[in-house]
């Protein structure tokens, strides 16, 4: 990844060691303090003793000792876990505060009964285990069982305070996992940790559930604040970092390159414009997408290379009405120089859409990018602002990055009254605006461009024809009519229309 952004020393003088999560040490600038106590915390299910896991293996790869102390889960569920995503614990060792006897109703000793089992012992047996261990990564799990076991604020915070000055002179790093199952919030945790890593899950009325993660703080080292999506996969968690557009940037030439229609590049001032994006609005079946099509076709012919990013439609749909256009992109799809990702806006994060855009610019080399439509990534939001911000920072992103963007905005309606879920044409460079009108008792197109900051566009508006002979057309000026936009004009002139003969009505969008 391009990162300009690069963790100094200076900034904590203490080494720097991996998590062995993707993305979270991008978020941090380098990873984790070394010798340091960490909280991560988390309502159950969040994937904390996942990430715990992630965390002591990378100490593996690393040739790290890793112990993991467990007053919560069994051994065996451990194992399970990582046999779940692939791992071997055999060298990571597992301190288990819980066994079979404990679990029997006919002994005496329980160590998650506070009336049998002194506090005080099990801290005893924590520090036995880790200088038997002499581990680099430790993990705790967890602080609601040791809560449990204090049953008094005070003697918890001092329990927890003398297992922070204990590991603080065992050259270890630690991750102490909370599942937030405190009445209220534990404050007192967040100021003995030297750094606190939160872990939230979300379930959606429809479609899979959202995770997210926040670095609430860290001591001494810089980090990328704000809320990053995050997956839990087979393999682990995958973090997906906060995209900051200031923080990309390339040179490129900003000449305007055709979008393979003649009339629609002059009716754009020279057609679109590197760094810019396009937004094309219009009410469903209008055409949006074949202008689409038509312009990365163009570009495609031009040696550059294409993500396509489709929520609406299916990929069998999109190659046969475009080649009934004579636009068949199915060649360019085997030569590599076009991926079409077909995007189920109920599975998929913000987040992860954002990283995966990024994946193809700047490891794919993707120039030219398409998004159909805004409409079903606004479903994918968790509401309409945060629909605006992401949006504002993707296309601040694309534009920096030299990349020709096209995004497809869908109107409720056909003719008259024609409205959007939501308004993001202050956010694009142009906008293209096609409208449905009748005209002598036939349904026709029109295109016209309401706005470009790059160009010097015409101000007229023009009949639109897909065909098979053309693909997109683009007619002479409808001066002869008025209220073409309202979809029910009256006509004063003689503007010829276009030949409506061995037109292609093959479903359009």
């Amino acid at each position: 990844m391009n990162n300009p952004i690069v963790p100094e020393q200076a900034i904590g003088k203490s080494p720097r060691i991996a998590t062995g999560i993707p993305g979270l040490d991008d978020i941090l600038l380098g990873g984790l303090t070394q010798n340091r106590v960490y909280l991560i915390e988390g309502s159950p299910g969040t994937g904390k003793t996942t990430l715990a896991l992630q965390f002591l293996m990378e100490g593996v790869r690393a040739s790290e000792q890793g112990l993991y102390i467990t007053l919560s889960e069994t051994a065996e569920e451990l194992h399970e876990i990582a046999s779940s995503h692939g791992w071997s614990l055999d060298e990571i060792t597992l301190f288990q505060l819980i066994n079979d006897a404990g679990m029997d109703p006919d002994t005496e000793q329980s160590i998650l009964h506070p009336s049998e089992i002194e506090l005080g012992e099990t801290t005893k047996s924590i520090m036995r285990a880790v200088d038997e261990a002499l581990p680099a990564r430790v993990v705790f799990d967890s602080l609601s069982e040791l809560r449990l076991l204090a049953q008094n604020p005070l003697l918890y915070r001092r329990q927890i305070l003398a297992i922070k000055n204990y590991f603080s002179t065992r050259k270890c790093t630690v991750l102490l996992l909370d599942d937030k199952t405190a009445e209220t919030g534990d404050q007192r945790l967040h100021s003995i940790a030297h750094g606190v890593i939160a872990l939230e899950q979300t379930a959606q009325e429809f479609g899979k559930e959202r995770r997210r993660l926040n670095v609430i703080k860290m001591r001494g080292i810089k980090f990328r604040g704000g809320y990053h999506d995050f997956i839990l996969d087979t393999g682990g968690l995958q973090v997906f970092p906060r995209l900051v557009a200031a923080e990309h940037g390339r040179d490129f030439s900003a000449v305007a390159r055709s979008t393979g229609s003649p009339g629609l590049d002059r009716l754009m001032g020279g057609g679109l414009v590197p760094g810019t994006s396009t937004l094309l609005v219009g009410p469903s079946g209008i055409g949006k997408t074949s202008m689409s099509i038509r312009a990365v076709l163009s570009a495609l012919e031009r040696g550059e290379r294409v993500a396509f990013y489709l929520f609406d439609e299916g990929l069998g749909t999109l190659f046969v009405r475009s080649a009934a256009l004579g636009m068949d992109v199915r060649p360019y799809i085997e030569s590599g120089h076009l991926s079409i990702h077909r995007i189920d806006p109920a599975e998929l994060a913000p987040g992860e859409f954002a990283y995966m855009l990024r994946q193809n610019i700047e490891a794919g080399g993707v120039t030219f990018v398409v998004i159909d439509s805004l409409n079903a990534y606004l479903h994918a939001m968790p509401g309409e602002k945060f629909l605006t911000l992401q949006m504002h920072e993707l296309l601040s992103y694309l534009n920096q990055q030299g990349v020709t963007t096209i995004l497809v905005l869908g109107q409720h309606g056909l003719i008259g009254d024609v409205r959007s879920d939501v308004d993001l044409s202050y956010l694009s460079d142009a906008t293209v605006l096609l409208r449905f009108f009748e005209a002598s008792g036939r349904l026709r197109r029109a295109v016209t461009v309401i706005k470009s900051r790059a160009s010097d566009h015409a101000q007229t508006i023009h009949e639109l024809r897909l065909n098979s002979v053309h693909g997109v057309e683009i007619g002479e000026a409808l001066e002869g009519f008025e209220g073409v936009l309202t979809g029910l004009p009256t006509y004063r002139g003689g503007t010829p229309m276009m030949n409506l003969q061995n037109a292609d009505h093959a479903g359009t969008q």
